[in-house]
This record gives C-alpha cells, structure tokens and sequence, in this order.
C-alpha cells in the first residue's frame, strides 16, 4: 500500500464533511491537535472533541469517546490525534457511528485499519494533516 491517499478523498472529506470528531484533541494550546482544530473551527468546520480527560475544549463539549459523542453529535468526519496501535478500535467506531470518513494525521497510519474502514463504505485519508490538506487545496475554494 502506498504512503498516500488519492488526493480527490481528501478533496472530498473536507469539502462535503462538516462535523468532525477529533480524537486525541488536547486542551493544550501548543499541541499540535488543538492548533489543527482550531484552524478548521475558524474554517467553519464544527469540531467534536473527543478526550475522556477534558470537558471542554475550544468551547465546544467534551466527549470521553467517539460512540459517546455519537449518541449526541452528528459525526461526519473522524480525524486521528491518537497512536497508530489504537487505529482498529477507533476505526470500528466510526464504522458503527456511520461516519463518511476516517482520517489519519500524520505519523498515524494502519493499513488493515483503513482497508476495513473502506471496505464498510468510509472514505479514508492516512498520514496526513487535515490542516495542511485543507491550504494545500486551497481552502477548498
């Protein structure tokens, strides 16, 4: 499998998916996951944190897990903060939540993951930030 995923899935997630859980989202401000959603809030995007040891980031409530925020949100996108070996369980999630995608930030990859993702339907991108994506397409505009 390749390091990269077809540029039109990643076009296509963050044109038509507007709530996204973002797993791993830290209250931290110079994290790296806080920085991205922060960004895509500012974008318009609708961000769903998803971190048991937080209630609220980014003024947005704060879930303990992604079936849980299911049960409340919406979840169009999930997007990946979290270590490569908890991919299978999180991509079992977004699959049982009917989520349209699954992103994988940099650094993050499972392929076996990803391939059961796409084979329920989901859109996958991996190892690739939904930041940069998003500038490097332009802003989608």
């Amino acid at each position: 499998m390749t390091n990269t995923s077809p540029p039109t899935e990643a076009a296509t997630l963050l044109r038509e998916c507007r709530t996204i859980a973002v797993v791993g989202l830290s209250p931290k401000a110079h994290r790296d996951s806080h920085h991205v959603a922060l960004y895509l809030q500012q974008q318009g995007y609708r961000i769903v944190p998803v971190n048991p040891l937080a209630t609220e980031i980014l003024g947005e409530r704060c879930w303990p897990s992604l079936t849980e925020a299911a049960r409340h949100e919406q979840i169009d996108l999930v997007d990946v903060f979290r270590q490569s070996d908890e991919v299978p369980a999180l991509a079992d999630e977004a699959i049982a939540i009917g989520a349209r995608g699954l992103w994988l930030q940099l650094g993050v990859r499972h392929d076996a993951a990803c391939e059961r993702a796409r084979a329920a339907g989901l859109a996958v991108v991996q190892d690739k930030c939904t930041l940069v994506e998003h500038q490097r397409l332009g802003a989608l505009g």
